[in-house]
């Protein structure tokens, strides 16, 4: 079968379509893939810079969508259910999946909108109902509000039903955050910070989603509110930054770091519950995820270079076989 395979830690040219083997059974649920999704993550993996390093050649990609079609008895699944899930090495042609590792794809949403189900939305809640203590009523800035996870964290932030402060780069992600839902949008290269404590009366926001890091951080630190908290996702806006600790004292703050992969890795038991929140979200209509673009298998390396140039949209999304 055909998969997009890392060959050198050498960015996106390190990426090509290669021949691999097909995966077998082994207690699994074996799943045609229709759609898998790529992200900021598997750009640094292409460098070498993730946490979490492995040698090359390996198939990248972490979640998918498709169709089931090998089951084992007692999984849950049977063959011909739409599902979407997570898998090392999901963008391929198929893919070997733990049960509990899958979740059922309602009719409504395409395959490509249930690639960029698993990983942006069980971080988001993750990040704002469980690390964040999310309450009905509150203020959420996002930070890279047009992205993966900055929409999906719009959307949990609105199924909470908090305000959202979106905060963008261009026009075209402005309208990508207004339609994941955010109900303000600010520009990055404006201020910002002045603008989202116009909206708050001078008070802050209650928690900011933050992935991006970079130069932002002390605008960030003046624009939480007493008790509110900051959801450090990522640093796609450069180096790790260092942040002055005795503005965390002073204003009270809880600087809360939020990883799914050391979360699960460390509590696997709790998957479930996320999964189930996810599901929940679904089936309200309150998760919808936005797709800014979709590639074939042969551009994974165009997909990943364009994640690197800050022109994603939404969620990137690899398509094969016609699908």
């Amino acid at each position: 079968m055909r998969a997009l395979q890392l060959t050198e830690l050498i960015g996106p040219d390190g990426v090509r379509v290669a021949e691999v083997p097909e995966p077998t059974d082994d207690g699994g649920v074996l799943v045609d893939v229709r759609a898998a999704s790529l992200s900021f993550p598997d750009l640094l993996r292409s460098k070498g810079q993730y946490q979490e390093r492995q040698a090359p050649p390996y198939t990248i990609g972490g979640e998918f969508a498709g169709v089931v079609i090998w089951a084992p008895g007692g999984s849950g699944y049977a063959v011909g259910d739409r599902v979407a899930g997570t898998a090392s090495g999901a963008a391929a042609e198929r893919a070997r999946v733990d049960p509990g590792s899958l979740m059922r794809l309602s009719d409504d949403l395409t395959f490509a909108q249930g690639a960029a189900l698993p990983l942006n939305y069980r971080t988001a809640i993750l990040g704002l109902e469980v690390r964040g203590r999310i309450r009905t009523g509150e203020t959420v800035l996002v930070h890279g509000a047009a992205g993966g996870t900055g929409t999906a964290a719009i959307q949990v932030a609105r199924a909470a039903e908090c305000r959202v402060l979106g905060v963008v780069s261009t026009d075209a992600k402005a309208q990508a955050a207004l339609e994941a839902g955010a109900q303000h949008v600010l520009r990055s290269d404006g201020p910002w910070k002045d603008e989202a404590l116009a909206l708050t009366d001078g008070r802050g926001v209650d928690i900011v989603w933050d992935p991006v890091g970079g130069d932002r951080v002390l605008d960030t630190m003046r624009v939480i509110a007493t008790f509110g908290r900051w959801v450090v996702l990522g640093f796609t806006g450069g180096a790790i930054p260092n942040i002055p600790l005795n503005r965390v004292l002073l204003r009270n703050m809880d600087v809360v770091g939020t990883y799914i992969g050391g979360y699960l890795s460390q509590f696997p038991e709790r998957g479930a519950a996320l999964n189930a929140r996810l599901a929940e979200l679904v089936e309200a209509g309150l998760a919808r995820p936005i797709i800014g673009a979709t590639y074939e298998l042969e551009e994974g390396a165009v997909a990943l270079r364009d994640i690197e140039n800050r022109m994603a949209i939404g969620k990137v999304v690899i398509t094969h076989g016609g699908h």
